[in-house]
């Protein structure tokens, strides 16, 4: 069941069009990977998917009675959002505020689910550590934690492994892929193609302008454009 369709978008900032002619649906289960070269317009997309942008043109519709603001979303750590001064059992019960309306408390199944969420990413035993002590990839985990505590459905990451050292995004790339495998569907900006390809089912790759490919994960890496990519950044590396 489609849970994101977005038609014909056109997306930009300050009046300036950054892509346009955007069309692509997500069902459930899904995990699409976007990858585009930087200034191609990933971030300002998921913001569009998000509701913090308005599409310039063009139209985003919710299924399978998803609605904007139970999409869960993990952004890129700013300097100041990594020396946040709380609990980890803090950061990931914030995860529940939209859910909260008017309370100003959390009740008593909002502070189970952020217990939940803690168990399922290991770090139940973080819980009382303040949030800036931890480490990178420690911290990731919070963060992704806090975003399921706004979901059950789909999530959105903007580059979830940015800045951790090889074992740390090894191991959070394993566990985006077992909450896919749970049920959760995923769409993630990434530049990180080798591993993105053990794990996406779909490939949005868009250039200035307009969409390169769209399609299945396997189309995508015997297309001219994901061997032009693939070879780009395999030379990137050396």
């Amino acid at each position: 069941m489609a849970q994101l369709i977005c038609q014909d978008l056109t997306i930009g900032y300050e009046g300036k069009t950054v892509v346009s002619g955007l069309s692509f649906t997500v069902n459930a289960g899904d995990y699409l990977c976007i990858l585009g070269e930087n200034g191609s317009g990933k971030s300002t997309l998921m913001k569009t998917i998000l509701r913090l942008k308005s599409p310039m043109s063009g139209r985003i519709e919710n299924g399978d009675g998803l609605i904007p603001n139970e999409i869960g979303y993990l952004p890129q750590q700013t300097v100041v959002q990594k020396d946040f001064p709380a609990s980890v059992r803090e950061v990931v019960t914030s995860g529940c505020l939209n859910g909260c309306g008017f309370r100003p408390f959390y009740n008593k199944k909002e502070k189970r689910l952020a217990e939940e969420n803690m168990e399922k990413l290991g770090i139940t035993d973080l819980a009382n550590r303040c949030y800036r002590e931890l480490s990178g990839g420690q911290q990731q985990r919070a963060l992704l934690a806090r975003a399921l505590c706004a979901t059950r459905k789909i999530l959105l990451l903007d580059e979830p492994t940015a800045g951790l050292d090889p074992n740390a995004t090894l191991e959070m790339y394993d566990l985006i892929a077992e909450l896919n495998k749970s049920g959760t569907s995923i769409i993630m900006i990434s530049h990180d193609l080798s591993n993105s390809a053990k794990h996406a089912s779909h490939i949005l790759h868009i250039g200035k302008q307009s969409i390169l490919f769209y399609g299945e994960m396997s189309d995508y890496l015997k297309s001219d454009t994901g061997r032009k990519f693939s070879d780009f950044m395999g030379g990137e590396s050396e």
